[in-house]
């Protein structure tokens, strides 16, 4: 379990300590909180999957606020859960399919033309190839050619450029980082960021938040964005502890349980952020897939995490 140094979580500048602070001193916390990150990532822990889940769940639900929608991270869940394979989830479930994109898929992968032209979709813009190949480009070029600073802020830089806006920069951001520091998947970091105060401060799309005030200079925007970066990096460190204690506790009762086809179900637990009581499980029938979710809440393994009596949902 990684710890965060006590000075580490002093350190990292609140919307009203950050005025005082200079560009270095923050980017300086945010790379001792990267590094702690770093060192939750590169544990490739059996529980990584639920816990990247569960940051896109977070993410998603910022974004929809920011968006104006009213679905919480229980009606975003229940809105990709509940619905048929190959139905519409609607326009609040592709907002967290698009986070959930960029938890699964190789670093390699999310910046594609074909990737980002779905995301892009997800997010609720209208499909453009010219705006997405030239943004491509860009993206290609952040990676290679500027320090990660630079490279976080001009993700934001690029999407508002092409009026896609901050949580459209916010995937990005999250994107390139994982690349730069070679992770096997990305991690859903400054989408689930309320305060994220970048951009130019001209309103865009309805999916976009608009600019904090405040934020009218290149290094106010650069400083806000680090300590965004340094704040959601602390979050997902916090996180992952919590969803390690769960694991831990579901893997302790593992051997205790008699179901067929169990060991798939603690694998699906572990690598997701939730299944509903329906799941296709092979080798396990409907009645018996229910059983097993009431033996592990029984045994405090996993939680109902809808507060419903039908259409039940488990989870860490």
């Amino acid at each position: 379990m990684t710890t965060v140094p006590a000075w580490l979580r002093r350190a990292v500048p609140d919307a009203q300590g950050l005025a005082s602070k200079d560009v270095e001193d923050v980017a300086l916390v945010v790379g001792a909180a990267i590094g702690a990150l770093d060192a939750v990532v590169r544990r490739q822990a059996r529980w990584a999957g639920a816990w990247r889940q569960r940051l896109a769940l977070s993410a998603a639900a910022v974004t929809a606020k920011q968006a104006g929608r009213v679905e919480d991270e229980s009606a975003l869940r229940d809105a990709v859960l509940l619905t048929r394979p190959g139905d519409n989830v609607g326009p609040a479930g592709l907002l967290l399919l698009a986070w959930r994109r960029l938890a699964v898929r190789p670093p390699e992968d999310l910046l594609t033309e074909n990737n980002l032209a779905g995301v892009l979709e997800d997010l609720g813009h209208a499909h453009d190839d010219e705006a997405v190949s030239d943004l491509a480009d860009e993206l290609r070029q952040l990676a290679v050619s500027v320090d990660t600073v630079g490279m976080l802020t001009g993700a934001f830089m690029a999407a508002e450029r092409h009026s896609f806006g901050r949580t459209v920069g916010a995937w990005l951001a999250d994107a390139l980082l994982a690349q730069r520091l070679g992770w096997t998947h990305a991690i859903p970091l400054l989408g689930g960021e309320v305060a994220l105060a970048v951009g130019t401060g001209r309103p865009r799309r309805p999916v976009s938040a608009a600019p904090a005030a405040g934020a009218d200079t290149e290094a106010d925007r650069a400083k806000s964005l680090l300590a965004a970066q340094a704040r959601a990096a602390l979050r997902a460190i916090d996180l992952s502890a919590e969803l390690e204690r769960r694991a831990d506790r579901l893997l302790a009762v593992a051997p205790k349980l008699r179901a067929k086809a169990a060991d798939a179900v603690v694998g699906k637990l572990l690598s997701d952020d939730a299944i509903v009581a329906s799941e296709n499980i092979a080798g396990m029938s409907d009645r018996g897939l229910r059983r097993l979710f009431d033996r592990l809440v029984e045994l405090g393994a996993v939680r109902e995490l809808s507060g419903r009596p039908a259409f039940r949902i488990y989870g860490l």
